[in-house]
């Protein structure tokens, strides 16, 4: 099982989705992890001037789906994405492109990746703004 995490740094799981720059996919077999890559995300939160306002529209928009879209893109082979937090338009769309989106208290990637694996992840969801 493939599991994306979101990082800034390759060695924690990142406060927020849309301000990451990168995924690291953990591979996840018979309760171990057996491979690890990391992969570019956009991030256009970055770059807005005031976080999600100065970014065009909003997270119910033409405009974020299309961002949303871009940011999953490299991780569609993976079964779940895994962060600390991330907005409510970003959650539905990775869940309605079929990856298991999942908010957690969760700071180490490969107790996260394993956690979810094996079903003991818990989905903070209360965390989305």
């Amino acid at each position: 099982m493939k599991i994306a995490i979101v990082t800034d740094d390759g060695q924690s799981i990142s406060a927020h989705f849309g301000r990451a720059r990168a995924y690291l996919v953990l591979t996840v077999e018979d309760g171990a992890v057996v491979g690890r890559e990391l992969r570019p995300k956009s991030a256009p939160h970055l770059d807005a001037p005031s976080g999600h306002e100065g970014v065009d529209g909003g997270h119910d928009t033409p405009a974020a789906h299309e961002r949303h879209d871009q940011m999953i893109a490299p991780i569609m082979d993976c079964a779940c994405l895994v962060a600390r937090g991330m907005g409510r338009g970003a959650y539905d769309r990775i869940t309605a492109a079929g990856i298991r989106a999942i908010v957690t208290d969760l700071v180490d990637p490969d107790d996260a990746a394993l956690a979810c694996a094996d079903g003991r992840i818990v989905d903070l969801v209360e965390r989305l703004h």
